[in-house]
């Protein structure tokens, strides 16, 4: 009986193992040193792609409006992969520097929001990014920025979308 149990354990945590490897992650399928035509081939077409101070890209595949991922990969000048990971997520909003960050900075970040707003009686347009705190709560976070495009404030908010009192209200 107890042959039994572990060759089911062992072939029960085989399978899961074999499962799990094909649900890999974008982020995790990219290689530091990988040049951009290995990494298309692997992801596809890049949706955004930016220009970086240092001479590199960042390119992005964002599953936004109504996902909450955004892989990023971040090539150096001779276009090889510096850096790879999923920036909606909130270490990487935090980096956000509140008076000193523009729209551009923030666009370069985190790709183009899934929505915008303009709220006049404060003065500021807001850009709002779907992301999913700690793997388990759906939330928005939000920028605001001033006339100039400066970056004043930051909020995160529940995602209403998820809440089962505002599935009628949208």
């Amino acid at each position: 009986m107890k042959k039994r149990i572990a060759f089911a354990l062992t072939h029960g945590a085989c399978v899961a193992a074999f499962v799990l490897a094909g649900c890999a992650q974008p982020e995790q399928r990219v290689q530091p040193g990988m040049d951009q035509q290995a990494i298309v081939a692997k992801l596809g077409p890049p949706k955004e792609t930016y220009d970086l101070p240092n001479g590199g890209k960042r390119l992005m595949w964002p599953t936004q409006p109504m996902g909450s991922t955004t892989t990023a990969v971040d090539l150096d000048a001779s276009g090889n992969t510096v850096s790879v990971r999923q920036v909606l997520q909130e270490n990487e909003f935090y980096k956000a520097e509140v008076n000193k960050w523009t729209r551009n900075d923030v666009m370069v970040a985190f790709g183009r929001p899934f929505e915008t707003a303009y709220f006049k009686r404060m003065d500021r347009e807001v850009w709002t990014y779907r992301y999913m705190e700690n793997n388990i709560d759906h939330m928005l976070f939000h920028f605001y920025f001033d006339a100039q495009g400066v970056l004043r404030q930051t909020q995160k908010q529940p995602d209403p979308r998820y809440d089962p009192s505002q599935r009628n209200v949208l």
